[in-house]
């Protein structure tokens, strides 16, 4: 029994890096060295083992408690041979490992027999509403250990929304993936009385990879283990995008962490390190020509509108906007919803009509739109600046989006525009000529509609656009 010990142990141990296992030695080593109140034990017991105490000493602030009890009850659930999972309040070492190896580096089966345990220390079984509650503590601490590591990379709670609606948001989204062994989801009221095993579970992780991530996110920043090491899967990298341009402009996104992540999540992974705004309605004022001004030729960009009715919802473009009036951009195109719902919609086949932007002209629609076709766009902007509409009954043709707005045709309260990845050629920032300098005829679409040019003054304002 202890070669089959022994060789289960070494198999886990081989999975990490000769640096790796240093750091992981180090990790416990002073998990082990702390007692209850962070101090270092003097004359410490030569087997050493770690307690709540001592894990809660070690994560300090970085994570809520209840996360942190969590993390506990996956290492104590770890099986070594002769010993009950559980039986002890003390984790020794190979538990310390083989907990690391499993969420770290391990298989869905591996990976879900601890978050089982995470989810409840009870052996069997568990129930739907311990899976929402494990899932929406997993979001929040997400967020807790970003911000308490100093690593939202020019984000903050201050300039987003309040993140406790989007926790709720993106939790109900990640579980939407839950499905019994008959294929049968689990979401709304069902969820909550549902038992659902380990195969369950399994199957869940599989299907959402968000759930690996974060937990990823939380162990490496959480408990620090390996966080100054490469991240292979480049999981903090990809998971929030740095923010730019928005220094100095007192700037609140109408998004919140949680989906911020999300949508990020989606975007083509060259795109997902950065995030630069190029409009605010609020900042730049409430003007078609304003919009077009800021947009045009700076790449791929995510708009984000919210309705008099406080729908949040938008579009990921995938190509740099042109006035023209045919359609444009390619299959990664999607739109998206945030409230009262987070969900995001990708492209059916159905047509090509991703996205479409024109102005000044007589016999076709003169706006911005996204999905569909003319006068039925999954996500229109009107021209006249202020009125849309979101026309897809029973779906949009081209993303199978429903009706994102609360009402078919919408009244804006707020726009904003965020260009992703890096700036390309050709693009104009902080102290260069606007688009509107260098195409003349994108300036006299404008004078021909009447529109004053208003970049000049605000042009000025936006950061450049630097990777430090």
């Amino acid at each position: 029994m202890g070669n089959v010990e022994s060789s289960c142990y070494e198999n886990h141990l081989s999975r990490f890096l000769p640096e790796e296992k240093t750091d992981i030695d180090g990790v416990f080593d002073t998990l082990s060295g702390l007692d209850g109140s962070g101090e270092v034990k003097i004359g410490k017991a030569p087997g050493k083992a770690v307690t709540l105490a001592m894990l809660k000493a070690h994560v300090q602030e970085a994570l809520p408690e209840q996360m942190t009890f969590r993390l506990y009850n996956g290492m104590k659930s770890v099986d070594l041979a002769g010993k009950s999972p559980g039986s002890s309040e003390q984790i020794v070492k190979k538990q310390f490992v083989v907990f690391m190896s499993a969420l770290l580096k391990g298989n869905v089966e591996e990976k879900s027999s601890i978050i089982m345990r995470m989810i409840s220390s009870i052996e069997g079984s568990v129930k739907g509403k311990q899976i929402q509650e494990f899932t929406e503590d997993l979001i929040t601490s997400v967020v807790h250990v970003l911000r308490s590591r100093n690593l939202l990379k020019g984000w903050n709670l201050e300039m987003t929304q309040d993140p406790a609606s989007g926790v709720k948001a993106l939790a109900s989204q990640l579980l939407s993936e839950l499905k019994l062994e008959d294929g049968k989801k689990l979401a709304g009221p069902p969820l909550m009385d549902a038992m659902c095993d380990q195969s369950t579970i399994e199957n869940w992780v599989f299907q959402v990879p968000q759930i690996s991530t974060f937990l990823n996110v939380i162990i490496r920043q959480g408990l620090l283990v390996l966080h100054s090491l490469p991240d292979q899967a480049n999981d903090l990298v990809k998971l929030v995008p740095k923010c730019k341009g928005i220094k100095g402009r007192g700037f609140v996104s109408l998004l919140d962490i949680p989906s911020i992540i999300y949508i990020n999540s989606h975007l083509p992974s060259e795109l997902q390190h950065k995030w630069r705004l190029l409009f605010c309605s609020r900042v730049h004022g409430e003007s078609f020509s304003q919009l077009c001004g800021q947009i045009i030729n700076q790449g791929p960009c995510i708009l984000v509108l919210k309705d008099l009715d406080g729908y949040i919802f938008g579009g990921f473009a995938s190509d740099s906007w042109e006035v023209k009036p045919q359609f444009q951009g390619d299959n990664r195109c999607f739109l998206f919803s945030v409230s009262p719902s987070l969900m995001v919609y990708t492209y059916t086949g159905y047509n090509d009509h991703y996205m479409y932007l024109n102005h000044g002209q007589q016999t076709i629609p003169n706006g911005l739109g996204m999905g569909g076709q003319h006068d039925y766009f999954g996500l229109w902007i009107d021209s006249n600046y202020g009125k849309g509409h979101s026309r897809a009954k029973p779906t949009c043709t081209t993303y199978n989006s429903p009706q994102l707005s609360a009402n078919e045709n919408f009244t804006l309260d707020a726009m904003e525009v965020w260009a992703v990845g890096d700036l390309p050629e050709g693009a104009v920032i902080k102290g260069k000529k606007s688009i509107l300098d260098t195409d003349p005829e994108a300036q006299a679409l404008l004078e021909m509609t009447g529109k004053s040019r208003q970049s000049d003054g605000l042009r000025e304002q936006i950061e450049d656009d630097d990777d430090n």
